[in-house]
Order: C-alpha cells, then sequence, then structure tokens
C-alpha cells in the first residue's frame, strides 16, 4: 500500500514544473500539447497510440448492449467477455446468448467480479461452465481462506472483444439498472429517491481496428492472473484500416503500483490550455487531482465538472462534496446531474483529447481497482464528445459558491464522515 500511495504524492509522472508558474498558462501551442499529451501519455501508461481505427460513442444501457449484441451474434471465432456486474435478468439474456454461440463452436471466455457480482444466483455461472463457457471468477470468496480474501481488490472493468477485430468498453456493466426508465418510477429523480429504480446515464465506446490488440492483452492479463484455465492467445485483428482514429489502452492496475490511468489524467489536466470537461459517476478527488484542477482553473482554463446528484453510493457523494468549497473558491465548476444516476466516466480535454473507461474519479480507481480506460485523439470524436457533455451540462444542477456556503448543518456533518472514510469508499 505504502509503494502505491509514493507513486501518487508529487504528481508523479507530470511534466516537471516550477511550484510558482505551476498554475500558469503553459507557452507551448495547441500542438504541442497535444504531442506532449502522446509522448508523455505512452511513457506513462507503457502502451502506444495505435493508428487506423474506427471508433464509434455508445451513450446508455441500451445502446451499448445492442451493440454487443450484434457483435456477439456475428462471432465466427471467439468471445472475451470481463464485467465488474454480471447480474440480473440483463445477465441471463447474455448468458443464454454466449451459450448459443459456444453450442456453434465458438469459443466464449468470461470474466466477473466476485463482489460486484455477489447477487447472481450460482446456476447462472454454473450453466455458463456445463455448456462450455471458459469463466473466471475474480478474486473470488473462498471461506476456508479467510486469511487471503482482500474486498478491496475488484476488476471493475468492462469489456466486450470479438474475434479480436472490435471492442466495446466503458463504464456499462451487465446490470438489470439499464433497463430503467423514467416513467416506471414514482419518483422525482432527486438524491433521496431509490437509485435501482431511476434510470442511469453511461457511456461506452466501440472500437474496430488494430487497438483492439491491446484491449485483448488487458484482457488476457487479468485472465492469467487470476489463474483461468488455458486458452490460446487471442487472434490478430484483420488488416486494413477501419477509419482514421488513434487508440490507446491504458490500464489502472494499482495492485502492481502502475496506476496509469489516474497519472495519465493527472498529466492531460497539466498541460491543458483551454477546456478540462469531466464527466464522473463516483468523485472524491485525491490531494494531486484536486491541486491539479484547481491550477487549471485559476490559469485560466475552463474546467467544468458533471458529478452525480442521486447516485447508488451516498456516502460518496457526501466525500465528494467535501471538496467543493476548495474548488469552487479555485474557479472550478461543479455540476450535479438530475433525475438520473450518473455513472458515466468520460473526459474531453481541449477538444481534442478524450477518454471514456471504467475508473472514476476517486480513491477507489486509483489505489485499489482493476480498470481500464481508452484514449482516442482528435478533433472529431473530441467534438462528439463536447456534445455529449454539453447534453449532461443542459440536464445539471451548477453549483453556487453563495448557497453552498449557506447549505445545512447536516449537510456539513455528513460531508465529514464521507471525507473521513474517503479513502475506502
Amino acid at each position: 500500500m505504502l509503494a502505491i500511495l509514493s507513486t501518487l504524492s508529487g504528481c508523479a509522472g507530470l511534466p516537471e514544473v516550477d511550484p510558482d508558474t505551476a498554475c500558469t498558462i503553459p507557452t507551448r501551442d495547441d500542438a504541442d500539447a497535444i504531442a506532449q499529451l502522446r509522448t508523455r501519455g505512452e511513457a506513462i501508461a507503457g502502451t502506444r497510440f495505435v493508428a487506423g481505427n474506427a471508433v464509434t460513442l455508445l451513450v446508455d444501457g441500451p445502446r451499448t448492449y445492442a451493440a454487443m449484441r450484434g457483435l456477439i451474434k456475428g462471432a465466427r471465432h471467439r468471445i472475451d467477455m470481463e464485467s465488474y456486474e454480471f447480474d440480473g435478468a440483463v445477465a441471463e439474456e447474455f448468458a443464454a446468448l454466449l451459450l448459443r454461440k459456444r453450442a456453434e463452436g465458438i469459443m466464449v471466455n468470461l470474466i466477473y467480479d466476485s463482489w460486484g457480482s455477489m447477487d447472481t444466483p450460482d446456476a447462472v455461472f454454473a450453466s455458463l461452465r456445463k455448456g462450455g463457457v471458459n469463466v473466471v471468477d475474480y478474486s473470488p470468496f473462498n471461506p476456508t481462506e479467510i486469511n487471503s480474501i482482500d474486498l478491496n481488490r475488484r476488476d471493475h472493468r468492462k469489456l466486450l472483444v470479438v474475434d479480436g477485430a472490435v471492442a466495446i468498453t466503458g463504464g456499462v456493466n451487465i446490470a438489470q439498472v439499464y433497463k430503467n426508465r423514467r416513467h416506471r418510477h414514482g419518483g422525482s429523480g432527486e438524491p433521496g429517491d431509490d437509485p435501482d429504480k431511476l434510470p442511469w446515464r453511461d457511456t461506452d465506446v466501440r472500437i474496430e481496428g488494430p487497438a483492439v490488440a491491446a484491449f485483448e492483452h488487458l484482457f488476457m492479463e487479468s485472465w492469467q492472473a487470476q489463474h483461468g484455465p488455458a486458452i490460446p492467445d487471442p487472434p490478430p485483428p484483420p488488416p486494413g484500416t477501419p477509419g482514421d482514429s488513434l487508440v490507446e489502452a491504458i490500464d489502472g492496475a494499482p495492485v502492481t503500483g502502475h496506476p496509469a490511468i489516474y497519472r495519465t489524467m493527472l498529466l492531460a489536466i497539466a498541460v491543458a490550455r483551454h477546456s478540462i470537461h469531466l464527466t464522473t459517476g463516483f468523485f472524491v478527488p485525491t490531494p494531486d487531482l484536486a491541486e491539479g484542477l484547481e491550477c487549471a482553473a485559476r490559469r485560466g482554463v475552463d474546467v467544468r465538472i458533471v458529478v452525480p446528484g442521486p447516485s447508488s453510493s451516498t456516502l460518496s457523494v457526501a466525500a465528494g462534496r467535501a471538496h467543493y468549497t476548495g474548488l469552487l473558491k479555485a474557479g472550478v465548476k461543479l455540476y450535479e446531474r438530475q433525475k438520473m444516476v450518473l455513472h458515466a466516466k468520460t473526459a474531453v480535454i481541449d477538444g481534442d483529447w478524450s477518454t471514456i473507461g471504467s475508473a472514476n474519479l476517486d480513491w477507489r480507481s486509483v489505489v485499489f481497482n482493476n480498470e481500464m480506460n481508452a484514449v482516442i485523439l482528435g478533433p472529431g470524436f473530441g467534438s462528439q464528445m463536447e456534445a455529449l457533455f454539453r447534453r449532461d451540462l443542459a440536464a445539471s444542477k451548477q453549483i453556487d459558491l453563495a448557497d453552498w456556503h449557506r447549505r445545512p448543518l447536516g449537510e456539513k456533518l455528513q460531508e465529514l464522515k464521507g471525507r473521513l472514510s474517503e479513502f475506502l469508499l
């Protein structure tokens, strides 16, 4: 643990800066900033941007599920799936689809997280194994080895790869909540409403092209680390250039002392010249992240963050709100998404650097979770991300500093409670 924390102090992986000028506008031009994001980002993550990919933005669960079903039905050789949650009727639907493809002779490999899928009946996974699907239970509970159980080690990734050619990744779990519709509940969409009955807002990305091999590599790392049954290496992506997007696959595997997603985000924030637009399902910033955001705002960058209003974790929301005052005073603009449970984890910086993945802006994603993000360079995809961000802004309530100072004492006490436990939320 100490080794992990030491990598976070001092903004590890950031460009060398003079503390007296750290909040001034960088002198380099936009092209230099993007070049630095690419070269230094590659050095931090230990992976490279790969050209020649087609990328498609997938907004919310239904659209993502439709894309996933289409890929699975069209699979000809192999299906690799990794999901934190694999539960509810949606999981049963996907299990049936995977079994049909296995019956056709297609290799099917599935990783699910024990904690995230703890409510799933054992019969679901038993039927998959019986049908010939290779199934790995990430960090399983074993009562006979209670001393070896670490509930903090979770596989929070969401990934589908088919035939080594196409990948879908982002924040969408295989979970029943994505079936929720606004007219199916009587709540107002306020923070007190039951999050399991509200609609959920999420984002994934479909990637086709040579970058898919990097996502397959991350899948195989998880598979082997959990001692899954021997399976062959994935097939290489087919030849050709489906598109013109530069894509990088980065992992957050802090158990190895390599929180690459977090360090890459700090770098992107440090070199931003115009705008930092973040959307996150859980916002409990580390000191380095809060400092980076405040610095950017002070040097004139438009820093806007959309965070949850209603949430599946009220204590996490309270812990995040404990940081609002310092951020607001520095000029960071904060917005709470209304009438939906925000679960998306996205960023678009200077309209050119975009990321979609499983990693939240909180301690758990930095220190404990196995995470995965896709980074896409270029203004074309960036403009789509900006449009989506504006849509979320329009459905959000901005936090006003003067009003924030007048919030009730009870809320302040809840924030203090969250702040004291934020490391483990």
